[in-house]
């Protein structure tokens, strides 16, 4: 298997002049701050430049190039109208697109997140736009299409509130109980990626085992339960977030451990899409990574590092709401100790199951947080 390249300080070559050209679109880095030799280096200024991107785009923050942060800053050279959309298998990725999307929400019309992805949902309501304002059907987002949207677009409207009432009235509608409910559990890492390995511990054999126990107590309440890899594989998270789609999951949990240089770090937080750049977030998924993390914390004693959001693609291209949750640091003598504890990974999978039901229970019927039992969810 290829591995794509990397980039970091210190590095040079024609790689790193068109990172420093798309830093200089952007205004991030001055365009002719080119060193004296001439070479076009990732110095300090680059380095900079990439940490303060990645922050805005929500995304994993440590200065380094990897293809992951190399697909952002392509998809952030797009502006609407650049280009036509067009309708593929492999849909386009850009600025260009989540500037679509955010109008086809504020005009009403439905195409799920704001995720910069040209998907189907998206393709269909294009469809039923240009439907709506006499253009051919076609799909395919062209300049009469983008110049009917900027007709249109009045900005009286929130997109991100409608999608915030969408999800809302997806998990009011879909009643209190579990059985005939979809989930898709997602164990970070697998195969020949074993994540982070310290204190005695590797990620990927941690975070699947407690995901089989969290899968085992899902099904004895008859809630349908995928994993999204078994512990050989390792697809990219975008295929993770393919498959739950696929599978037409009502969520998706992925489970993962933290590491850090520094030792004292100690902790569980807990990841749901959040997009501040194009003003949208998942909302359900923001109250779910509450519960999962107050669950957690209240039932192992973890320290409570909060919920914040992120565009890792595994949230990002879900279509159901998402979380991620980082349980503990394997780095942690403390938190180490605790991830080979049965007892502890039985805590960790109580919390999430009992988190999901508190998801789906209305308010007058729920209990506070670390109480309930899972006993009491297979008493309904």
């Amino acid at each position: 298997m290829t591995t794509e390249p990397t980039y970091r300080r210190g590095d040079s070559g024609p790689a790193v002049a068109a990172i420093r050209e798309r830093l200089a679109r952007l205004g991030l880095i001055d365009a002719g701050a080119i060193p004296a030799q001439g070479e076009p280096v990732f110095d300090e200024a680059v380095e900079t430049a990439v940490r303060h991107f990645q922050q805005t785009r929500r995304t994993t923050v440590d200065g380094v190039v990897t293809p992951g942060t190399m697909r952002l800053l392509e998809e952030a050279s797009w502006r609407l109208g650049d280009r036509d959309l067009v309708p593929a298998d492999e849909p386009p990725f850009g600025d260009d697109v989540a500037e679509l999307q955010r109008s086809l929400l504020t005009l009403g019309f439905d195409c799920g997140r704001v995720n910069g992805a040209y998907d189907p949902i998206t393709v269909t309501a294009v469809r039923e736009f240009q439907r709506n304002v006499g253009l051919a059907a076609t799909g395919v987002t062209d300049l009469p299409t983008v110049q009917a949207l900027n007709r249109l677009n009045r900005r009286m409207a929130h997109g991100g509130l409608l999608h915030a009432m969408r999800e809302s009235e997806a998990i009011q509608s879909a009643g209190p109980a579990l059985p005939g409910k979809t989930l898709v559990l997602d164990p970070g890492h697998g195969g020949p990626d074993t994540g982070v390995s310290a204190g005695g511990l590797i990620e990927a054999e941690v975070v699947f085992d407690i995901a089989d126990r969290v899968k085992t107590r899902l099904e004895k309440l008859s809630v349908t339960t995928y994993m999204s890899h078994g512990p050989g594989g390792s697809p990219d998270d975008r295929r993770r977030a393919e498959k739950a789609n696929e599978l037409g999951a009502d969520l998706l949990i992925s489970l993962h451990c933290d590491a850090h240089t520094n030792p004292a770090a100690s902790g569980v937080a807990a990841f749901y899409y959040g997009n501040d750049r194009f003003g949208h977030s998942s909302p359900t998924g923001e109250r779910f990574a509450g519960l999962v993390q107050r669950e957690v914390t209240a039932r192992t004693g973890l320290a409570n590092l909060g919920t914040h959001g992120m565009t890792w693609d595994v949230l990002r291209y879900t279509q159901m709401p998402a979380v991620r949750i980082e349980l503990g640091y394997l780095t942690s003598p403390h938190d180490a100790a605790l991830l080979a504890s049965q007892r502890f990974r039985e805590s960790c999978a109580d919390a999430i199951v009992v988190a999901v039901q508190r998801l789906y229970l209305p308010p007058e019927s729920d209990a506070p947080t670390g109480v309930l039992r899972l006993a009491e969810l297979r008493a309904h």
